[in-house]
């Protein structure tokens, strides 16, 4: 078990995940799913491990959420290390179908889920922003819906 920590600690400390997109609408830059996994490949093969990742349907009263699991694998020797992220679904989203909104909740999980794993602080990220473009002005935050990652943490006083 030693081994997959030593060789997770290694990528961690060469990851290099830059932010390379840019919200126009927020004028910020953030980083995403796919940039985080294009930025590990060299090193998972460099260290002989693979990434795995899965998700999970959760419904708590009346609220869908999506449970991603990243799994780290040392391909020599099996053993692994997982991290979770969570996501709640929206009711609905204005353009969006349930599968487009399951999806981007999917991929927001998976991202952070990523994040815990590979040590990725994304606490400047900007993300979860309204960029509703049809939007004037700001909602007020007790109005404004968004989506949330959801930590294990948060999740262990509730009850499943």
């Amino acid at each position: 078990m030693r081994l997959i920590y030593e060789k997770l600690n290694n990528i961690q400390l060469e990851l290099k995940a830059p932010k390379n997109k840019r919200n126009t609408f927020g004028g910020y830059q953030y980083r995403d799913l796919s940039g985080i996994l294009e930025a590990v490949k060299p090193l998972l093969k460099k260290y002989k491990c693979v990434l795995m990742i899965s998700d999970d349907v959760v419904t708590k009263e009346d609220r869908v959420y999506i449970k991603s699991t990243v799994t780290i694998i040392d391909c020599e020797d099996g053993t692994m290390h997982s991290c979770d992220g969570y996501a709640r679904e929206q009711e609905s989203k204005k353009g969006m179908d349930d599968a487009q909104l399951t999806g981007a909740c999917s991929s927001y999980a998976r991202k952070y889920a990523c994040n815990g794993l590979l040590a990725i602080d994304d606490s400047q990220d900007l993300d979860s922003m309204n960029n509703d473009k049809d939007e004037e002005k700001p909602k007020s935050r007790r109005n404004r819906r968004t989506r949330k990652a959801i930590t294990k943490e948060d999740l262990d006083d509730v009850p499943f």
